[in-house]
């Protein structure tokens, strides 16, 4: 099977699969989002979980290549990643974010798409070096890698190196703590490929 095969068929994966009903906080929040009690609570709602979700933030490893030991390196004793509230898990069911460290080939392709929908919303993807973001200096050309994992599934944050260095990762994730800090109740349903509209946010208080 081609790349073109197999982007094509991944992209129909998520038609096949159930869709998780909408939250009712949410479906509550949308509902209230302009009169000015509701603002005020809403945006207290959304200070004190999102900044909850962005201090204990569970990332899954999927490392592929160098770039992997690197991500042991950041999450060591010298780094110390603990510091900052991120921790690792081993199962994609409690994880918030997953880390594609290294070169995706057409192998593995259907793994990491596998994964990235056992994951609960809201889910978020980093991709760590050059060849989880474009495939990568020296297999760029090859027939067996694919040119960004971003072709499989939505990324959120990319992280270039090769391999990045320990602050670039540190400097990444936190860019993933300001995205994760800027999401409100009353946004719109995730949906696949792309972020719901920050309309609350941008919301001013009457």
């Amino acid at each position: 099977m081609g790349l073109r095969e197999l982007e094509e068929s991944l992209r129909r994966l998520p038609e096949r699969l159930p869709h998780a009903p909408d939250e009712p906080l949410r479906q509550l929040a949308r509902r209230y989002h302009e009169a000015p009690v509701p603002v005020a609570l809403i945006n207290l709602a959304d200070k004190v979980l999102d900044t909850a979700r962005a201090c204990s933030l569970w990332w899954l490893q999927f490392g592929l290549a160098c770039c992997a030991i690197e991500t042991m390196a950041v999450g060591a004793s010298r780094y110390d990643l603990d510091r900052f509230g991120i921790f690792h898990r081993a199962t994609p069911r409690q994880a918030d974010a997953m880390l594609v460290a290294g070169t995706v080939t057409l192998k593995m392709a259907p793994v990491i798409r596998r994964l990235y929908d056992q994951m609960a919303e809201p889910r978020y993807v980093v991709a760590v070096g050059n060849c989880a973001v474009s495939g990568g200096r020296f297999y760029h050309h090859a027939y067996s890698v694919v040119r960004g994992v971003d072709r499989i599934i939505p990324v959120d944050i990319y992280i270039p190196g090769c391999p990045p260095r320990p602050e670039s990762f540190i400097d990444g994730l936190r860019k993933l703590h300001d995205l994760i800090r800027k999401e409100s109740l009353a946004d719109g349903p995730f949906e696949e490929g792309r972020r719901p509209p920050y309309r609350f946010r941008r919301r001013e208080l009457p």
